[in-house]
């Protein structure tokens, strides 16, 4: 029997900016429960939420302070136990981001852990008497002195966030029991941050790298994994993401694997790197389309091969807009944006949409530094700057590439603040809000908002849209992205022109579907869409699914 969440749709929500109930500057929990109605509306199953516990907010809520406490600016535990049975209520279930990788150095455990090196909360955390050449994700070394700890902690991320020891018994119990506290207050699905860093090499091992080589997917990250689904999962109805850094689609298909007892589905980023030049974030660069295809087939392909699921998603809170980065966010932008969500959604896995995806919001495209505020961004900024790169090239990769470009508000209508709050919010709204919004959509059958609805829709009525394999035929067209998926009753065409010009090809299978007579089309995002046959012309920016 298929699970419920493979025929699924999760919506993200990053609560600081998706809405305010009370009229302060970020979002809270009572904003989310009074946006239910539309969630359901449009069709989705999961709420997943970002951090929303007690946090000094240093990395937006990645750092926590505390794991059993709501973080006031977003309400207390009454709000989210209301937004938990509402929610129910509508269908729908709620994920919780589990950030155990690291904790805020502000957290108990590592005020204690600092304390001495003889008290039962230092092994909580991992310490060395001396740095060796690992380097943080967010810059610098990944290792920070503390002074009265008289020694270096890791941080693979920001000074703030002291990498958590997986390999201590009683902390693994101190997360499990965590875990299972939120379980007990109806949260239905765990989305696991960085999950596979979390096992380091004892020995630390010390070369010319960066040390990512040693610690991702580390050398007992299966083993821990397991132990949590025997003492977490094991015997509950819970969906479990994990968000996959830099990892492997072999390690993938172990993780979500229904016989390993690990995870339901993972998160990778391969895809999402194709405009990172030579491998580096910050430079402002086109994306490889050919490179996308590639990287989305291998893991469409091997993870159906393999048995694993994938977790499939164009943005997170992490991410730019994927409207300003694979598409066309000016003439083509309602075509683009219907595009981008029915190549993602014809893929076998289960979507994810993050807030504001689904009525096509772009990059808000700041021009000062003081518009940021994401940690890692104002960390590259001052990095980049020093290293000799000129202002004008490091504001270019940061208008492209910054965490922020994903955390605008939520743009809800044409009102003052876009209806997100009734004062001005913590970060600043993209200028075409007073365009582009829900309010705008809601009543026109031809917008975005309505075309993510269709779609998730879709996956619900076709099983060949869970189930059917993957083959790309198109993997060398420099515009154009053809797949099949195909069940033994059915085959469904997915076609996407990624240009903004008209492109033709001939692609014979196409024509073998054709002749049986029985194919039609599901959705598309042109009128006037010509029935499927071998030679193909696809408008620009044109998108179809057709089912045969």
């Amino acid at each position: 029997m298929t699970p419920d969440w493979k025929q699924s749709v999760v919506y993200q929500i990053y609560p600081k900016s998706f809405c305010s109930a009370h009229g302060q500057a970020t979002g809270d929990l009572a904003g989310v429960t009074a946006r239910l109605d539309y969630l359901h509306w449009l069709g989705v199953d999961w709420l997943w939420l970002t951090p929303i516990y007690v946090s000094p907010q240093r990395d937006n809520g990645y750092d926590v302070a505390d794991y059993r406490a709501i973080d006031p600016r977003y309400g207390d535990m009454a709000d989210f136990e209301r937004l938990v049975t509402e929610a129910g209520r509508r269908g729908m279930g709620v994920m919780l981001d589990i950030v155990v990788n690291h904790t805020s150095t502000e957290h108990a455990w590592f005020q204690a852990a600092r304390q001495s090196r003889d008290n039962p909360w230092r092994d909580f955390y991992l310490w060395r008497d001396a740095p060796n050449t690992w380097q943080s994700k967010f810059g610098g070394s990944a290792w920070e002195y503390d002074p009265l700890a008289g020694q270096y902690y890791l941080h693979l991320f920001d000074t703030s966030q002291a990498d958590l020891n997986w390999d201590h018994p009683p902390l693994r119990q101190a997360v499990f029991d965590m875990m299972r506290f939120w379980l007990d207050k109806g949260v239905r699905g765990f989305r696991l941050d960085v999950i596979n860093l979390i096992s380091k090499p004892a020995d630390f091992p010390d070369d010319d790298s960066d040390g990512r080589r040693f610690y991702t997917d580390g050398p007992h990250v299966h083993d821990h994994l397991q132990q949590m689904h025997r003492e977490v999962f094991a015997g509950r109805d819970v969906l479990t993401v994990g968000e996959m850094s830099s990892t492997s689609l072999a390690h993938c298909i172990r993780y979500s694997h229904p016989d390993q007892h690990e995870l339901s589905m993972t998160f990778n980023f391969h895809h999402l790197k194709v405009d990172y030049p030579d491998g580096h974030k910050w430079v402002a660069a086109r994306y490889d389309f050919i490179a996308l295809k590639r990287i989305l087939s291998t893991w469409q392909e091997g993870m159906h091969a393999g048995g694993g699921w994938n977790a499939i998603f164009w943005c997170n809170h992490d991410q730019p807009r994927v409207l300003s980065r694979f598409g066309d966010a000016g003439a083509y932008r309602v075509q683009s944006a219907k595009l981008l969500a029915t190549a993602l959604h014809g893929l076998q896995g289960t979507p994810y949409v993050y807030q504001g995806e689904e009525i096509g919001m772009t990059n808000p495209d700041f021009a000062e530094i003081t518009q940021y505020r994401d940690v890692e961004t104002l960390n590259a900024h001052r990095l980049l700057l020093a290293g000799g790169v000129p202002e004008a090239e490091v504001m270019a990769a940061i208008r492209q590439k910054s965490r922020d470009n994903a955390r605008t508000p939520m743009q809800w209508d044409a009102s003052e603040h876009a209806g997100f709050s009734g004062e001005a919010p913590w970060i600043e709204l993209a200028p075409n809000w007073r365009e582009v919004n829900v309010a705008a959509q809601r009543d026109d059958p031809d917008s975005v908002l309505h075309h993510y609805r269709r779609l998730i829709a879709l996956r619900k009525q076709h099983p060949v849209l869970v189930d059917g394999d993957y083959l790309c035929l198109t993997p060398d067209h420099s515009a154009l992205w053809v797949y099949l998926r195909r069940t033994p009753n059915a085959t469904l065409v997915v076609a996407c022109n990624f240009s903004g010009e008209t492109v033709g090809d001939t692609l014979p299978s196409l024509g073998t579907l054709a002749a049986a007579g029985n194919a039609r089309v599901l959705i598309a995002n042109h009128p006037d869409t010509p029935a499927l046959g071998a030679e193909l012309h696809l408008r620009p920016w044109e998108a179809v699914m057709w089912l045969a």
